[in-house]
């Protein structure tokens, strides 16, 4: 799906080159004027006359009524459908959600919540958020919104989101159920803006050999920001080399991966090239050399739902041999959207370009086979046992690149990693199955922290929570008499396999539910054989630039 058009990357003068300032402001500039333009056009063509001919002829003659507007809604993604997967129509309203994420705010009451027994739970109330104002409190039940019951089996986040987000300064009236109270509670939230974190978790995991670690979870307005303020506080912490988890990380805005990823690049090392059918939509985005991390270490973890932007990141690090990618081969989505506006404020993402990575690599992994195919992708890496041995991975030979100092890369399906770490499956039993297919780890978690909140409260972060804990013989106990209680019978058989899985993601949950998503990736992380990896690299000092085979 990738040609590869011929351009001498040594020679920067053949092509128009792009500074990183400049490009970043170009591709922001572009994509409105090209995108407004778009939705102006009022083209007069046969196949206009004969859409809008049909849509006519069912409006008046149809056997039953029909609304044209729904009908229009439903034949647009059809259309899309038979270019690429990543070409997409958004509804006014999928928008606006889809833009908040990204964009790094919206307006809302400012919680984090589980769906438990069909009630929305409070998990986390964010500090100054206009939920902490009123009273609200982790471990609160939201039983009702605007006097209507929010109890529902058929609940999910999505609802959820739309009743308590609104327009800011809005509204919304509560009733919240608290441990503490035998009446339900009743609070008037005016929402307001809550800001939308891209970095998970930040932190020293290892200070015997400075390294830091920061998890980012897509690549918004406000990543870049927020990575480097993560990076520049683990640095003061005594970090000059970093571990970067891209791991789930789908993407976002190409010109925040740019921003990022040079920052650990020297000057003019090429980041990533685009082509499309017009020569506006080809360029070359080059490292300015005015990065605050020159001289660190790297190492970047990938898995196969890392994409986009995410693996322009990781193209960079791997091709310019500046650092280590390690985990298993990501997405392969190397497709350049822009949005582009309709009239009634609804958009189509349209693919306008592929990306290239330094060496000349298009990572767009196959589409010909169609939608169905494509979706099914990733479920054939579990069945022909690519997840599992390296050996496995389906490379094209035909597909062969250089990085810039000689090591092989393959293009054509994602960005195969330097060290390649099969999927643990250690511990994984029909017992661990049954009790995270029922959800009973997260429910165990919330309880174990409802009952005991007020001695938990006054513990300021994970470590000291890690030692009051009760043993873990008592914790596990606890939690197959719980899990007991709701249907799936112990199994100790299959409990002593999965015993270290079981414990860290308890331990992590209940942290997670105390401190916020701060603390679940440092307990989690003592167990991720990815990590371990990444760490046991550092140590054999194979991050160093520039990398070498290994």
């Amino acid at each position: 799906m990738c040609s590869n058009p011929q351009r001498d990357m040594k020679n920067k003068n053949v092509q128009a080159q792009i500074w990183l300032p400049l490009a970043i402001s170009v591709s922001v500039i572009l994509g409105i004027i090209v995108g407004n333009q778009f939705a102006n056009q009022r083209t007069t063509s046969v196949y206009d006359r004969k859409l809008n001919t049909i849509l006519n002829m069912v409006a008046d003659n149809y056997v039953d009524t029909i609304t044209i507007n729904d009908l229009v809604e439903q034949a647009i993604p059809e259309i899309l459908t038979n270019l690429d997967p990543h070409t997409t129509y958004f509804s006014a309203h999928d928008l606006k959600l889809a833009n908040e994420e990204l964009n790094g705010s919206f307006s809302g009451i400012g919680i984090s919540f589980q769906i438990i027994n069909d009630t929305v739970t409070v998990i986390e109330v964010i500090p100054g958020g206009p939920a902490e104002k009123v009273g609200i409190l982790a471990g609160d039940r939201i039983v009702s919104v605007n006097d209507t019951s929010f109890v529902n089996t058929k609940i999910n986040s999505n609802g959820v989101k739309d009743k308590l987000r609104g327009e800011k300064d809005s509204i919304v009236k509560l009733g919240v159920k608290r441990a503490t109270s035998a009446k339900t509670l009743f609070f008037n939230v005016k929402r307001g803006d809550i800001p939308v974190k891209s970095v998970d978790a930040a932190y020293i995991i290892d200070e015997k050999i400075h390294t830091g670690y920061v998890k980012v979870n897509q690549f918004g307005r406000t990543t870049y920001d927020e990575f480097i303020s993560a990076l520049s506080q683990l640095k003061q912490n005594g970090a000059d080399k970093f571990i970067v988890d891209l791991r789930g990380n789908g993407g976002g805005y190409m010109e925040m991966a740019v921003l990022m990823v040079n920052e650990f690049l020297p000057s003019d090392r090429l980041i990533v090239y685009t082509h499309g059918r017009e020569k506006r939509d080809d360029s070359q985005i080059w490292s300015d050399g005015n990065g605050s991390f020159i001289n660190d270490e790297i190492v970047v973890l990938m898995d196969e739902f890392s994409a986009s932007a995410s693996e322009i990141f990781a193209g960079a690090i791997q091709d310019n041999d500046r650092g280590l990618i390690i985990g298993c081969r990501s997405f392969g989505k190397g497709l350049v959207q822009r949005q582009m506006l309709l009239p009634d404020s609804s958009a189509i993402r349209m693919t306008i370009a592929r990306y290239y990575t330094p060496s000349g690599r298009c990572i767009q992994k196959d589409y010909t086979a169609g939608g169905k195919a494509y979706e099914q992708e990733l479920f054939s890496r579990y069945s022909n046992g690519e997840l599992f041995s390296r050996d496995s991975i389906k490379v094209d030979k035909a597909k062969i690149f250089t990085t810039s100092h000689g090591r092989l890369v393959y293009g054509g399906g994602g960005i195969i990693p330097d060290i390649f770490v099969p999927k643990d499956t250690t511990g994984i039993t029909s017992y661990y199955i049954a009790v995270v297919n029922a959800g009973l780890l997260q429910q165990f978690a919330f309880k174990y922290v409802d009952i005991n909140r007020k001695a938990l409260s006054s513990l300021s972060n994970y470590k000291q929570f890690l030692r009051r804990l009760p043993s873990d013989d008592a914790l596990l106990n606890d939690f197959v008499s719980y899990a007991a209680s709701k249907g799936v019978p112990a199994r100790w058989y299959y409990i002593n396999i999965s015993r270290q899985i079981l414990l860290s993601e308890i331990k992590a949950l209940i942290a997670r539910d105390i401190f916020g998503i701060d603390a679940y990736y440092p307990i989690l992380n003592q167990y991720d054989s990815t990590v371990e990896e990444a760490i046991k690299a550092i140590r054999k000092h194979k991050a160093e630039f520039p990398i070498s085979a290994l």
